[in-house]
């Protein structure tokens, strides 16, 4: 169940500008790696956004739909801020896509300190999966790494949906500069029906050519 746990324990150790990160699309045969930073900028409103954002959840469990009407909620909510990280296939391709991950999440973080100026001190970051960040612009900021917690942790479980709902819309895109490859339904991962458009066409500029079976099809198709 998602919930404002994690955030509540923290500011009990006296952290105060906490911010949640995770990613959507490390496991696609294409196109980019997307991540958000999601902050609650008061958190005396976790009852308040308890109520907005009711039946929030892992983006993967999520309607398309559901999803969308979660990020409009997020993007017009004044007491939610985000910064998005996006990196392309080319860089996963070159730098691996755990590394291309990481970039993304810094990135994101980045970006939602731009879009705030110096009016943020962020001390604490929440983030999903089983590692930290290194080499932070931001300086000295604590890191707690939580496995699954786009699940039950609200401000990764809306970074999740932002990134999701991003990069689905960049997908969308590639669809119609590349609408052999039926973009639109699988948005780059790798599918029966994905698959199988690749085994026809070949790879086109967007595909992760360090993927399986892109390796395969560059072998066969130099």
């Amino acid at each position: 169940m998602v919930s404002f746990k994690e955030e509540k324990k923290l500011l009990k150790s006296d952290f105060q500008f906490i911010v949640g990160l995770d990613e959507a699309g490390r496991g696609p045969l294409a196109g980019p790696v997307v991540a958000a930073a999601v902050a609650v900028k008061d958190h005396t409103k976790h009852a308040y956004l308890s109520k907005v954002f009711l039946g929030i959840k892992d983006s993967k469990k999520l309607s398309e739909a559901k999803r969308e009407i979660m990020y409009q909620l997020a993007i017009r909510n004044p007491w939610i801020d985000f910064g998005i990280g996006i990196i392309s296939e080319k860089i996963i391709d070159r730098i691996n896509i755990f590394k291309a991950t990481k970039l993304a999440m810094k990135q994101a973080l980045e970006n939602l300190i731009k879009k705030n100026g110096k009016s943020i001190a962020i001390d604490c970051l929440i983030i999903d999966g089983n590692f930290t960040l290194d080499n932070l612009k931001q300086g000295s900021i604590v890191q707690k790494s939580i496995i699954k917690a786009d699940e039950k942790v609200f401000s990764c479980v809306l970074a999740g949906i932002v990134a999701k709902v991003t990069r689905d819309r960049i997908m969308k895109k590639y669809d119609k500069k590349y609408p052999h490859y039926g973009f639109n339904q699988h948005k780059g991962y790798g599918t029966l029906l994905h698959r199988e458009k690749i085994e026809q066409y070949g790879f086109c500029r967007i595909h992760r050519k360090t993927f399986q079976p892109i390796k395969d099809a560059i072998l066969l198709n130099p």
